[in-house]
């Protein structure tokens, strides 16, 4: 099982209409660790580890699910370098 570690920033109307509470609620979906944050210039950083299906799936249901509020989305994927227990809002 080949394991995937990526990291997307999403840009747009993403903080203030629940976009954390959202993604950490379809987490629970996926086999998937890591977390979904705030950051300061408006966008939402989501960081995600587990096999390259459930992360590729995890990624593209945000993006279903809340496609209205983004605008842009950044990712880099790469090899696994961190370690989460979960998944959580920072």
């Amino acid at each position: 099982m080949d394991k995937l570690h990526t990291v997307v920033h999403f840009s747009g109307r993403v903080q203030g209409v629940g976009f954390r509470y959202h993604t950490f609620q379809i987490s629970k979906e996926f086999e998937v660790a890591g977390y979904v944050k705030n950051l300061l210039d408006g966008r939402v950083i989501v960081e995600a580890v587990g096999s390259k299906d459930e992360v590729n799936a995890f990624i593209a249901e945000i993006q279903d699910r809340l496609g209205v509020f983004i605008r842009e989305t950044e990712r880099k994927d790469g090899e696994p370098s961190k370690s989460f227990m979960s998944f959580e809002i920072r």
